[in-house]
Order: C-alpha cells, then sequence, then structure tokens
C-alpha cells in the first residue's frame, strides 16, 4: 500500500472527534462491585465484600458512554473488528459502594497502522458534585480498517522501565466459564467473549477473554507487589494488550522497580505473558502513592 492508493483506505466517522458526549449516571451497587471482583477470581476481601471496587472495575462506569463511540466511528463492514488496544487509568480516590457516578467521553483521535486504526477516547468519571474519580484514555484497535491519515490526537505515550530483577513473579489460569461470568459482571456482552462461531469467523481461535478481564488478573499481581493490597495507593495504571488470550490459556506476570514519576510517586514497570514468552499485555505502567 502507498499514500497514494486511496482505495485501499478506510473511511472513518470523524465527525465525533473532539465531542464530549451526553453525561451518564452509574449507580455503584455493592452486589454488583462484589460480581465483578468473583468474576475476576479477585482475593482482596474489601474487593470481595464489595466495599471498594477493584481497579479495572473503573472500565465499568465508563463502558456505556466509551462503547458507542468506539463502536460507531469505524467502517459499518469492520465495527466487529474492534479489540482493546490500550487502557491508561489515572485514579483519583477508588469507587465506593453505594456511590452515585457520572461520566463522560470525547474521542481524541484516530491513528493508522500498518494492519488497522487505533481510536482514542479519554472518559472522565466523577461524583454528582463534579469529585474527580478516574480520568482514563481507552484505545480501540479496528483491524484491517486503516485510515487515511492521522485524526486528532495519538494515544498517551509512556516510558517503559526495568529495573533489576522483578519484585514478583506470579502465574495464573482461567476458570472455563471466565468469560461468561466476566460477562455479567462487566456488561461488555461482545460475542468474541461467548459464540466460538462469531469469533472464528472474526480470525480468532474461539472465544477470547476480555482484554480487561486478563488486565484484572494482572492487576492483582500488581496490586500485591508493590501497594501491599491497597487499592487506593495506585494513582496510575496503564497497559497495552499485544495478544488475544483464551480460557485455556496460563499467563505470567511480572513486576519490575521503575525509578521515581514525574508526579513525585513511586514507578513500576509490569508485563503479562504466555506460556511461550509472548506478551499479552506490554509496557504495563503503574505509579504508587508512599
Amino acid at each position: 500500500m502507498t499514500i497514494t492508493d486511496t482505495a485501499a483506505f478506510d473511511v472513518f466517522d470523524t465527525e465525533p472527534l473532539g465531542k464530549w458526549s451526553e453525561p451518564a449516571l452509574f449507580n455503584v451497587d455493592r452486589m454488583r462491585l462484589q460480581a465483578y471482583a468473583r468474576a475476576t477470581n479477585d482475593t482482596n476481601q474489601k474487593h470481595l465484600d464489595g466495599d471498594i471496587a477493584s481497579p479495572v472495575f473503573n472500565v465499568v462506569p465508563a463502558f456505556q458512554v466509551i462503547a458507542p463511540l468506539t463502536l460507531n466511528m469505524p467502517p459499518a463492514a469492520k465495527q466487529m473488528m474492534g479489540l482493546h488496544g490500550e487502557q491508561d487509568f489515572r485514579f483519583h480516590r477508588p469507587i465506593e459502594a453505594d456511590m452515585k457516578l457520572v461520566t463522560k467521553a470525547i474521542p481524541v483521535g484516530i491513528t493508522p497502522r500498518s494492519t488497522g486504526s487505533l481510536i482514542t477516547v479519554r472518559g472522565e468519571t466523577t461524583l454528582e458534585d463534579g469529585t474527580p474519580i478516574v480520568d482514563q484514555y481507552v484505545t480501540v484497535f479496528i483491524r484491517t480498517a486503516i485510515a487515511e491519515k492521522q485524526f486528532g490526537e495519538q494515544p498517551p505515550r509512556r516510558e517503559y522501565v526495568r529495573e533489576g530483577e522483578p519484585v514478583a513473579e506470579v502465574t495464573q489460569a482461567f476458570d472455563i466459564d471466565q468469560t461468561f461470568r466476566y460477562m455479567g459482571a462487566s456488561g461488555d456482552v461482545m460475542p468474541l467473549h461467548s459464540d466460538n462461531t462469531i469469533a472464528r469467523e472474526n480470525g480468532l481461535p474461539g472465544i477470547i477473554l476480555h482484554g480487561n478481564c486478563t488486565f484484572a488478573f494482572a492487576t492483582r499481581v500488581v496490586l500485591d507487589a508493590v501497594a501491599g493490597g491497597e487499592t487506593a495507593r495506585l494513582k496510575r495504571l496503564a497497559i497495552r494488550f499485544s495478544k488475544w488470550v483464551t480460557p485455556f490459556d496460563t499467563i505470567t506476570t511480572r513486576v519490575y522497580r521503575a525509578g521515581i514519576a514525574p508526579s513525585g510517586n513511586t514507578q513500576y514497570s509490569f508485563e503479562t505473558v504466555l506460556p511461550d514468552g509472548t506478551p499479552c499485555l506490554a509496557d504495563g505502567l503503574v505509579e504508587v502513592e508512599e
């Protein structure tokens, strides 16, 4: 493909870029927090009791706003070709049971790659009085849909640094019904996670785990290793989803020291790999308040 080969490009709907969505309300139900913890095999008692949300649960209030934006911007024929590309949380405080949350989102960019394009959306979740809870950047990779050029912003950049040997290395396995439990707890009912036929029609070996389910497993390792299981100490948590994972896979997460962040927080990097060493979660970054 050359830059003059315009027939090879896909037409994206760029009209939503730079425009905030309408705010969406989300009532935090304790049972929903408990269900999410169970669906991700969480072991943190505060998460299991539903007192506070596990870190990756922060995608759930934003999903009802961000998902339609990323679904409708690609060409109609390729709207089912999306996979979670990157996730970048900036935490202000944990979500707690009985909170009433407000989320709005704004698409900020479309970035072409050699095998598809990235759609990047920024979400902001607050309490009803405007008290910030979490800001997040969500990037969705649309396979085979290649935009003509860069529109708007690229995904946020971060430096991946490793200092010495891992401070933690943990291998985890999934349950055979993991995707179905996660669908119910998260509200993400994309058929790639539940229907083998549809998954194979879209170039996958069968149903795959939600990227955020894999991310939640890895985050358990990170949270225990660098923050003593204290969710409130996490201030940033970011990852690139680099390979799909099936319910039959095992994953190994390694956590490394990475110096001090510009914010002054202690910084760690991490990655999660499949048994053959292929990263499924890459360029992981976490900032911890001491």
